[in-house]
């Protein structure tokens, strides 16, 4: 209705005419009708930022791609990340990326990933849930045997936003621990991913409190869906497209598109001057 009126505004404004028997009259109904249509539109642009500052405060990492080749504006910044030892992104003029990947089940893919990393030399961080390392165990081990990182999902994959109780967060980091350390028989390296990245500042407090550092994504695109892979196009266009220096790469490795493209995508990145770094190297500058 909003827009409606709008339109009805602009159209009166296009056909008004001030002729001399309407003199000044004419003229500040002109004028009354010409600040009524901007003082909407100014109002549809504050309700539209209004809207996306609520969606921001409630917890879902959300990026803004606005330069190619840059970093793109987060939901949070990496200063303000920093004091949570939690990251997005590399602040660098190099070009280095840091490949993650989201494990929450196994669907036949991982091993072809694997396979890509291994003939690049390229260092990869799995963010598994418990369910993962329940149901594919000799890949979770396959992982550690190539020199790949495994990282805490959380066990049951839930929105740790919403868990404001400091025992209930522990209990789904701890209990994925558990089930690693007995799986594998060794100790999980602290390195979180929030669930579909909604999280709390309390949330970032409590995982470093438990010593864990958080990780966001600087790149990432609509590649979970199993019965709506993109193309290989797709997927070249925004991987491609909106790579930069210092970026986390989150990928699935539920997709089947990344498994089928994942040797010629590092391929690419290569012939662009990119290396491959381990999580490790970025924690540590």
């Amino acid at each position: 209705m909003k827009w409606f009126n709008r339109l009805r505004l602009a159209e009166k404004i296009r056909t008004f005419s001030i002729s001399p028997e309407t003199g000044k009259k004419g003229l500040k109904i002109f004028l009354f009708l010409l600040c009524a249509f901007f003082a909407g539109r100014l109002g549809a642009m504050f309700a539209e930022h209004h809207r996306v500052v609520e969606t921001a405060a409630e917890g879902n990492w959300g990026l803004s791609f606005q330069q190619e080749g840059q970093p793109p504006v987060a939901n949070a910044t990496m200063d303000y990340l920093k004091q949570f030892n939690a990251y997005y992104a590399q602040k660098t003029p190099d070009k280095v990326l840091y490949l993650t990947f989201d494990a929450g089940y196994e669907n036949g893919n991982t091993a072809a990933i694997l396979d890509a990393l291994k003939k690049h030399h390229a260092p990869a961080t799995f963010f598994v849930v418990g369910n993962y390392i329940e149901t594919a165990p000799e890949l979770v081990k396959r992982m550690i045997a190539e020199g790949h990182t495994v990282g805490n999902h959380t066990y049951h994959h839930p929105d740790m936003s919403k868990m404001s109780s400091k025992e209930s967060f522990e209990k789904e980091l701890g209990d994925l621990e558990t089930l690693f350390e007995q799986t594998t028989g060794q100790k999980m390296k602290k390195y979180y991913r929030p669930p579909q990245g909604k999280y709390s500042e309390s949330n970032l407090q409590m995982a470093k409190d438990m010593g864990y550092k958080t990780f966001f994504w600087s790149l990432a695109y609509v590649d979970w869906y199993q019965d709506k892979q993109p193309s290989k196009e797709e997927a070249f266009k925004k991987l491609l497209g909106r790579i930069h220096p210092g970026a986390i790469v989150l990928l699935h490795s539920t997709s089947s598109t990344n498994a089928q493209i994942l040797d010629e995508l590092l391929t690419k990145w290569e012939e662009m001057g990119y290396q491959f770094k381990s999580l490790d190297e970025l924690v540590s500058q």
